[in-house]
């Protein structure tokens, strides 16, 4: 296990790949750093901090699509200290004013916005006192404890009322020696939190992920190990970087093994192409409705993607279709899967480029060194023996320090014995290899059998006209809950109820055979794109004109 903080870690590989790429932008931007450069973009970010007042152990938020400067706040925040606070891109003003409070932020840098969605306004709206103030002196009723506002614009020289511009806060780290940097840098520790990312908040609200250098630093790296990464390999990364997918399994395992960066402002498949096309990036990574997204496109066989040998997908269940096409069209012969969450920073199983193709496409892997993973009765909490499907429990050195000022939930995820309970349905074969079935909480329940919204979706994927598909459990009052399937069809192709239907005929057993069908041209999704499938549920609930309350009359 490594023992090094970030920024350790970063001075390192910068001196050992000085002039070798770290960071690429394929965009209008340009932008194409070695790593002596980026270091040195990362230092200044550092300085600037410590001028303007920011002390270790300080938490300091960043809400940004995957601008560069995003990456130089991640390590030059780790380099002198501050908790690097990521933030949902897709947040609005209630969502981030509760993250800006909980997380006891003093600083925060953003940009524009997105889409609609203003992040300049949703700031004024939330914090009306930052009109009137000078950069830096903040003094806001409902969010008592922040300071500092830092804009990033494509303008380095923009500026808003009350916020600094990012030439201004550079121009104030000048005034910080070097010798004060590396004392600082010097003072820290490898397992103190150095970073804090807040869950989903399907249910309830958000909560404060803690991680430690020593997580996140070694979580990187056997995510790197599993894919046999090296300072000749090149990431095209469009997964967003507030998420573990982009900021520890992207951009810092990069920095572990001296990997140059090719990340994406934000997903467009054709962008994805071009990066990889362009700059014979040898790894692709995304969730599965980006791959599938990718291959769909029309000027897919334009492209040259012969540089690909490996990657990730992960973030939500694999089709396994869709990894056959990943390595058959796409050429990626040593694409991997990965299986995690946030609170275990992220990954606990992974599989190998030496791994068999089925292994590869089939399951999510072993669990990495370090890891201990069992699979438990949830009812019972009985140990499951090889086969047999139960709740995933993992521990070792990647689970989390806990949640921000909330020790009930922390104890409630993790339990007296360190095992951190995922929420995960899997199975565990006999050589060790996981297979996620499924979430907990996703089970649906009809007349007393068990269904498994996973095993549906795979079958579907097998017809040759889908290219996705989702299954929700709705309200039945005969049977308690009944499967819904939303099914994307791929471009020029048209299905119906029955033909579907047809298909499922014979081949799964009639329980499992949706009694409802939608098709849809996309699913809801977070912005690091997983699909939201209780939103899925919650509109065709309502559309059917169902309620939770019809399952009170099941036997």
């Amino acid at each position: 296990m490594l023992r090094h903080t970030i920024g350790t870690l970063l001075d390192q590989t910068a001196t050992r790949f000085a002039e070798r790429d770290a960071l690429i932008y394929t965009d209008y931007r340009k932008i194409r750093l070695n790593y002596r450069q980026f270091k040195e973009k990362a230092d200044q970010v550092a300085k600037a901090l410590m001028a303007l007042g920011v002390k270790k152990g300080e938490n300091v938020a960043i809400w940004a699509t995957n601008y560069p400067e995003w990456l130089y706040v991640q390590f030059g925040s780790a380099k002198m200290g501050a908790v690097l606070v990521t933030v949902n891109t897709n947040y609005r003003a209630y969502e981030l004013e509760y993250l800006l409070r909980q997380s006891d932020s003093t600083t925060l840098f953003l940009i524009d916005g997105i889409r609609d969605n203003s992040y300049t306004e949703t700031m004024y709206d939330i914090c009306p006192e930052l009109r009137s103030s000078e950069p830096g002196a903040l003094k806001s009723f409902r969010l008592p404890l922040l300071r500092n506002v830092v804009f990033i614009g494509r303008d380095p020289e923009a500026t808003h009322p009350g916020m600094f511009s990012w030439n201004d806060l550079l121009k104030m780290g000048e005034g910080i020696a070097d010798a004060a940097l590396a004392e600082r840098q010097g003072s820290l520790h490898w397992n103190e939190t150095i970073n804090m990312q807040y869950t989903s908040g399907t249910t309830g609200f958000p909560k404060g992920v803690m991680l430690s250098h020593f997580n996140i630093v070694n979580n990187a790296k056997a995510v790197a190990d599993s894919q046999k990464l090296t300072e000749q390999d090149r990431i095209c990364f469009p997964v967003p970087l507030f998420h573990c997918f982009g900021c520890v399994m992207s951009s810092l395992a990069c920095v572990v093994k001296g990997a140059a960066m090719v990340p994406l402002e934000t997903f467009e498949p054709k962008a994805a192409l071009e990066a990889v096309h362009q700059e014979r990036c040898t790894a692709l990574y995304g969730v599965p409705t980006m791959f599938i997204a990718e291959l769909a496109h029309p000027d897919f066989a334009q492209y040259d993607l012969s540089s690909l040998r490996t990657g990730i997908m992960a973030g939500s269940p694999c089709p396994i279709e869709v990894m056959r096409q990943v390595v058959n069209q796409m050429g990626a012969r040593e694409i991997t899967i990965a299986y995690g969450l946030t609170e275990f920073s992220p990954v606990i199983t992974q599989t190998t480029t030496d791994d068999p193709l089925e292994r590869r496409v089939t399951t999510v892997g072993k669990v990495l060194p370090g890891v201990e993973a069992r699979i438990v009765d949830p009812a019972t909490g009985e140990i499951a023996p090889p086969g047999m499907q139960g709740e995933l429990c993992a521990r070792g050195f990647g689970a989390m320090q806990g949640y921000y000022k909330n020790p009930e939930a922390t104890a409630v995820a993790i339990d007296a014995e360190g095992w951190l309970h995922t929420g995960d349905l899997a199975v565990c074969d006999s050589d060790g290899y996981y297979k996620i079935t499924g979430r907990a909480k996703d089970m649906i329940i009809r007349g007393g059998e068990n269904i498994y919204p996973r095993e549906i979706e795979e079958f579907l994927y097998s017809h040759p006209k889908i290219r996705d598909v989702q299954v929700v459990g709705v309200p039945d009052r005969k049977y308690g809950e009944e499967t819904l399937a939303c099914v994307i069809v791929k471009d020029g192709q048209t299905m119906t109820e029955e033909e579907l239907r047809a298909f499922c005929l014979g081949k799964i057993s009639k329980h499992k055979i949706p009694r409802y069908i939608r098709f849809v041209d996309k699913y809801p999704m977070t912005a690091s794109g997983k699909i939201q499938k209780y939103k899925l549920k919650d509109l065709y609930i309502h559309e059917l004109g169902l309620t939770e309350a019809d399952k009170v009359e099941t036997a």
